[in-house]
């Protein structure tokens, strides 16, 4: 599904090295985070790790969506800098699931050693 995405406001923070953005969507339902993602990672002319959207509200009995999202210039301040909760929702928790994982198994084998 393709999303009509329109950005209200640019705000550059060079300190976090990130922009942050904006936007309102007009659409019959409310877009799911993942493609809300994908549309802002092509306007923006980014990879899609670079993209965590932060915020979607739609008033209820309209078609109108709003919300907020932070590109960054790289993944490992994205990483850094989002909460892990964000990181997830933008994720998804079956890629959340999975990150963690080889974390745990690479932990294992040390403690074996002790």
């Amino acid at each position: 599904m393709t999303v009509k995405l329109e950005l209200t406001s640019t705000k550059i923070n060079k300190v976090v090295g990130r922009k942050e953005l904006a936007f309102k969507i007009d659409e019959a339902s409310t877009p799911s985070r993942a493609d809300v993602r994908r549309e802002i990672a092509v306007v923006m002319r980014t990879e899609l790790d670079n993209v965590y959207v932060r915020e979607l509200k739609t008033k209820s009995g309209t078609r109108k969506t709003t919300g907020v999202a932070h590109v960054y210039n790289d993944v490992a301040t994205a990483l850094t800098v989002e909460p892990k909760y964000i990181i997830t929702r933008n994720k998804g928790k079956e890629a959340a699931k999975a990150e963690e994982k080889p974390a745990a198994a690479a932990a294992a084998p040390e403690e074996e050693k002790k």
